[in-house]
């Protein structure tokens, strides 16, 4: 059993579309909708998830692009999927606007290959990311919505920690769901990275690299992303469309990100297409 967890804050009919494509029984579904986005928006996920007995809604808040607020969401989600129960064995988190690659069977077979295996981004932030350094020096918070950067309040990083950078998304075994919700080792992360910029980048690839926690590290989101350059942001990733299709159809990756219903809808329904054919294969 996988549990995922979904972060979305608008384009309904594109949310409904990826939940139907990574949609299976033996699963579970969290769903997170931004406190910001129309109480219309709110409703029609709801009512759309109330059919589904293996999926809940995660109580709405604000997050802020940048934000710790995103870690935080990530957090009592893994904590909710935790105080359920359920005997899952990994945690997928995934935006609206991503998509899988292969069939639910496909990863699950593959995942069944791997337990208690982490899968993320994770690099040296200092060597490899050092354009980055100024996110966990500069004290930063989040008011009403915004991100604050305070850069004369520079900080002194965790004594004793090397911090460590790579993607928001994530597989993550139950095993470290469960030692990142209960390790007393864990706060002094989340404090320090409450005050950080971009921390779901470097949270959870510096607690698992800094703490007693022991497990197989596959160094790998298994996400097909295609970095473009963006203004002072330096690189978003870009929407995919019908021209990649043979780049995402091929590749080895389980899930994409990102598509854009307003940029390219034909994209979704070519991966909907190799998905099923990916089933009757099976």
């Amino acid at each position: 059993m996988i549990a995922y967890l979904i972060l979305t804050h608008r384009y309904p009919v594109q949310f409904k579309r990826l939940f139907n494509a990574v949609y299976h029984p033996n699963n579970f579904y969290l769903i997170h909708v931004d406190k910001k986005s129309s109480a219309e928006l709110h409703e029609d996920i709801k009512q759309f998830l109330s059919t589904y007995p293996n999926a809940q809604i995660l109580e709405s808040e604000s997050t802020v692009w940048g934000g710790y607020s995103l870690v935080n969401a990530e957090l009592r989600g893994i904590s909710q999927l935790l105080t359920l129960g359920l005997d899952w064995k990994f945690f997928i988190n995934l935006s609206g606007q991503d998509f899988p690659l292969k069939s639910q069977k496909h990863i699950h077979n593959y995942l069944e290959e791997h337990i208690d295996s982490d899968f993320l981004k994770i690099m040296n932030q200092s060597e490899c990311r050092a354009d980055t350094m100024h996110r966990i020096e500069n004290y930063v918070t989040e008011v009403d919505n915004e991100i604050i950067s305070e850069p004369v309040l520079k900080r002194k990083f965790l004594d004793g920690v090397t911090p460590y950078i790579g993607n928001q998304w994530m597989i993550l075994s139950r095993k470290f769901c469960e030692f990142i919700t209960h390790s007393p080792e864990v706060e002094r992360f989340k404090q320090f990275y409450e005050h950080t910029l971009i921390a779901d980048e470097g949270f959870f690839q510096t607690v698992i690299m800094n703490t007693s926690y022991t497990s197989t590290i596959i160094n790998d989101d298994k996400r097909a992303i295609d970095w473009i350059p963006m203004g002072t942001i330096k690189l978003r990733p870009r929407d995919f469309t019908t021209e990649d299709k043979l780049y995402l159809t091929k590749s080895n990756d389980l899930f994409a990100r990102k598509f854009d219903e307003t940029i390219d809808l034909k994209i979704l329904d070519i991966l909907d297409k190799h998905i099923n054919q990916m089933v009757t294969i099976s």
